[in-house]
């Protein structure tokens, strides 16, 4: 489990199911569109570049820290009705355009990614084999046990969802998630290539 599993934790509590199915997605897609890169041999910039690499980790780092200070001004807000029962998932009011969108993008600022894909799946192609078709395919496999794991978590904590969504649950899980994604910034942001 890392910054996804976070990511998707943060909005399945935050927003229900289909906002955790949308940040899956997101993270997907970011998945996705990273062995293209490699595929076609941009992603090796990534592994040519410290100043490439440098950057897009900060961006990354900002943007894990940025997610985590939601989470912690979440736990402050009250998401609790007049009664002290939890609100229903559509009250809470997230787009599923903006929880894909944290999902992707938790995915294409993290250049470790990147990197993986440029070091990882070459191995695995063996020569005179259509680099793209297999570097997709194999990427494909990565991405289908990812979303099986990122779908499969979620529902688990939807389940969960009237336990988790009391206010004194939420608020310890949100001030967990905030302090977990602030945490994984800061050390991708310290952690060397």
């Amino acid at each position: 489990p890392g910054a996804d599993t976070a990511v998707v934790t943060r909005a399945t509590l935050a927003y229900g199911r289909k906002a955790a199915l949308c940040t899956t997605v997101g993270i997907n897609t970011g998945v996705m569109l990273w062995a293209a890169a490699s595929a076609v041999g941009l992603a090796a910039l990534l592994s040519a570049s410290a100043v490439a690499f440098t950057v897009i980790k900060l961006i990354g780092a900002a943007y894990l820290v940025y997610l985590g200070i939601l989470s912690l001004n979440q736990a402050r807000r009250h998401d609790v009705a007049r009664d002290g029962r939890p609100q229903p998932e559509a009250a809470l009011g997230q787009s599923s355009w903006a929880t894909y969108r944290q999902g992707i993008f938790t995915n294409l600022l993290n250049p470790k990614v990147g990197v993986f894909y440029t070091t990882f799946l070459p191995q695995f192609i063996s020569p005179g084999e259509n680099v793209i078709l297999k570097s997709m395919l194999l990427a494909g496999i990565h991405n289908l046990m990812g979303f099986l794991w990122l779908t499969g978590y979620a529902y688990l904590v939807a389940r969960a969802g009237d336990v988790l969504r009391r206010p004194a649950v939420r608020a310890t899980l949100d001030k967990v998630t905030g302090v977990v994604l602030i945490a994984f910034g800061l050390r991708l942001a310290l952690e060397r290539r």
